[in-house]
């Protein structure tokens, strides 16, 4: 996959995005509800599959290495083997599967929001499989703690970025460029 200079600044950009809504969080026990899903819902609605996923990966990146750029201004890669390691992985996907899905269909505000929801699911899904795996814990325990409380927050917040996303995307000029 080869990248133009264009596409690595705009991550990169857009990676600072994310770590700016990344520091909006609500502790809520071990996993605190934040505005990390909406930031990477959000920035890939705007710049699509292929530079929204890295620009996820280096907002990733930026954390392990020790930026203080994750959820309230914490970072290590400690983070990625504790309770939250699920969900930080689980971006990527949500990543990848928005890009898809609206480039697949069309950059309008139903498929952006549906896709963003999509996501959401996903994120909940990989955080709620790693708390199974990583903490020993039985199905229901893991979807009790990893996703039923995080579905509504989970909601609106796709819904934003959806809704918001479009909203922008169809203002800024290299939108154009990414949904032909």
């Amino acid at each position: 996959m080869k990248l133009s200079s264009r596409e690595i600044v705009l991550a990169g950009l857009f990676a600072a995005v994310i770590s700016i809504l990344s520091q909006f969080t609500i502790p809520f026990g071990p996993i605190p509800l934040t505005l990390q899903t909406f930031a990477v819902g959000f920035v890939v609605t705007i710049l699509g599959k292929k530079t929204g996923t890295i620009a996820v990966a280096i907002y990733l990146l930026m954390g392990m290495i020790g930026l203080p750029v994750l959820a309230g201004g914490s970072a290590g890669i400690s983070h990625y083997f504790g309770p939250t390691g699920g969900f930080l992985v689980g971006f990527i996907f949500q990543a990848y599967f928005i890009g898809l899905i609206i480039e697949k269909a069309r950059f309008n505000y139903f498929w952006s929001i549906l896709a963003n929801v999509i996501g959401a699911f996903i994120t909940l899904f990989f955080g709620s499989l790693w708390l199974k795996f990583s903490g020993s814990l039985p199905w229901n325990a893991a979807f009790s703690a990893g996703m039923i409380p995080f579905i509504l927050p989970g909601l609106i917040k796709a819904v934003a970025a959806g809704y918001l996303g479009v909203l922008l995307g169809k203002r800024l000029p290299f939108t154009n460029l990414v949904y032909r």
